[in-house]
């Protein structure tokens, strides 16, 4: 082993191109201050990324980096440490070494820690050996193999002790005993889990004779998890304790937020109670804090879409509308929008509910109904802030459409969004809504459509000769040959064979033939037959063009199609 004792991690990253002088010298600091690892500190700081910081490490340490996700780790292995030791090392042994008998080839996050493997060589009875690996990827193989298995035996031990721990649990949430108690450490592994598993959501649901726990992921729900209805009174306790919301409340249902630091990323978690047949059943929408602020470059626009986006969105009056239905991404791709357009010279306000993440430089609100602090009525009370860019959450109503109207006629860029399938639809929802076709050709600038694709994995997806119907499904002659894309699945995604979700967009620019139309209460069809005529691609030409460049799967673009 080539250890190089007197290279340091962060002048290793500088060397890489990934550390400044002013950064290395700040985190040299930071170390000296706290005393903790270099590793930790650069990872903290988000100077670094993991993979950039286990690269570091491999080169100062001269060992090689493994990607554990899609490897298959013996069964003899695996029994020989206990998983709770293993997540806190964060370690794993990951196969028996050819080259030395009696030897075992161990990932770990810190290869430095050698009191670790000492410690685990005195457990196994083998000698080990380090390889480099990246913390997120131990603990979500650590939660692949062991996390049934752990959740089921906190269950167990649960059922034991459920008569006491229940009482404590609803008496007192910061009893150290509490914290460690059975039920306890089962939502929060059943969260920490959710959140290594790209989960946006969690459903716990009350059946007849059991409890049911899914997750979704990458918009399709997926069972993980079987317990005893007996335990689900104890699981609605503890996610209500965390959650703010009143236990003994049991006929209402509820919301509550909760906020959890899962592998150094912070969570809001909103979670939603409600009573069923069999009980109450309890949904948390999961959201990582920083991850719904993106750059307009990361939306999976075209560049004739981004070119077309921009028209729309810079500029100085009217408003813009992100439509389409909950969790398409429209949140997303407002904040993307604000990122933008955030600039020290303009006054931006928000009114959102709730406010999903906090941007610098930008004045937010959350509305308040209980306080009569609705979307209309802080819209009417931030025009007088002086604004000179408004976000609204959502048009819900009559009178926040009005009120969104008159703001933007009168000089203000307003951005929201409005739950409708389609560009050409939104104009006949406005209608609906009492807006007045003169108003609405005078203030909207521009509308956005979007849906979410899965992706395909990248290490698994399978080439292919596209069939007569595919090929006609793409508008591609039947003679002409057309090489796509399906997935597989491995352990990178979950045998899935998807891997993470992409937009697409359907975007109507609201030209002077355009308003014309609108103002003449022109039909749904007429609208979305000229905004196709001025070049709008539709949802599912969108769909199509990620398809043939084998991003994602023709079958993705057929479940958009059964959704229009």
């Amino acid at each position: 082993m080539a250890y190089k004792a007197d290279e340091r991690i962060s002048r290793i990253l500088l060397g890489n191109g990934v550390l400044t002088e002013e950064q290395c010298a700040q985190i040299s600091a930071r170390c000296e201050e706290s005393g903790r690892t270099e590793s930790s500190v650069i990872l903290e700081s988000g100077y670094a990324t993991e993979i950039q910081v286990a690269e570091a490490i491999s080169q100062k340490m001269d060992l090689p980096l493994i990607s554990l996700p899609d490897r298959e780790i013996p069964e003899e292995l695996l029994q020989m440490v206990d998983p709770a030791l293993l997540k806190k090392y964060v370690v794993l042994p990951v196969e028996f070494s050819e080259k030395k008998k009696r030897t075992i080839c161990l990932a770990m996050a810190d290869p430095m820690n050698f009191l670790v493997m000492d410690d685990i060589s005195a457990i196994t009875g083998y000698r080990v050996e380090a390889v480099v690996a990246t913390p997120q990827d131990i603990l979500t193989t650590i939660d692949r193999y062991f996390g049934a298995e752990q959740a089921q035996d906190m269950a167990k031990l649960y059922a034991e002790e459920r008569g006491e721990l229940f009482q404590e649990i609803q008496e007192d949430q910061e009893n150290d005993e509490v914290n460690n108690s059975p039920i306890v450490v089962l939502v929060n592994t059943m969260i920490e889990q959710a959140a290594r598993q790209r989960a946006s959501d969690i459903h716990i649901e009350a059946l007849s004779n059991c409890v049911r726990v899914r997750f979704r992921i990458d918009g399709v729900l997926c069972e993980r998890m079987v317990y005893s209805a007996d335990l689900l009174p104890a699981i609605v306790a503890r996610i209500k304790i965390i959650g703010g919301m009143d236990i003994s409340e049991k006929r209402k249902p509820q919301d509550g937020r909760i906020t959890v630091t899962v592998d150094r990323r912070e969570y809001d978690i909103r979670a939603s109670v409600l009573p069923t047949v069999y009980g109450e059943k309890c949904v948390l929408r999961l959201s990582l804090k920083k991850g719904i602020l993106r750059s307009l470059e990361k939306l999976g626009l075209s560049e004739e879409e981004r070119q077309k986006f921009d028209r729309i969105l810079f500029r100085p009056h009217g408003i813009v509308l992100v439509t389409g239905p909950t969790g398409s991404g429209k949140t997303t791709t407002l904040y993307a929008a604000l990122t933008a357009l955030n600039r020290p010279e303009v006054n931006v306000l928000t009114i959102e509910d709730p406010v999903e993440a906090n941007v610098d430089g930008i004045n937010q609100l959350q509305v308040n109904p209980k306080a009569g602090l609705t979307f209309a009525s802080a819209l009417r009370s931030i025009l007088r802030q002086d604004p000179d860019i408004i976000m609204v959450g959502e048009i819900r109503d009559d009178e926040t459409a009005s009120v969104a109207i008159q703001a933007s006629i009168t000089g203000h860029l307003v951005l929201s969004t409005l739950h409708t399938n389609s560009t050409a639809n939104t104009i006949t929802r406005l209608l609906d809504m009492g807006v007045e076709s003169y108003l609405i050709a005078d203030a909207l600038t521009g509308v956005v459509a979007q849906r979410l694709l899965r992706r395909l994995c990248p290490y698994c997806k399978e080439e292919y000769e596209a069939t007569e119907e595919e090929k006609l499904g793409l508008g591609v002659s039947p003679e002409e040959s057309l090489r796509l894309f399906r997935p597989c699945g491995c352990g990178r995604c979950n045998n899935t064979g998807y891997h993470e979700r992409i937009g697409v967009y359907e975007i109507m620019e609201i030209t002077p033939e355009m308003k014309r139309l609108i103002t003449r209460h022109g039909t749904t069809d007429e609208i979305n037959d000229l905004a196709m005529k001025e070049g709008m691609n539709t949802l599912m030409q969108s769909a199509g063009r990620l398809v043939k460049e084998g991003i994602t799967a023709y079958s993705e673009m057929m479940r958009l199609a059964m959704e229009e």
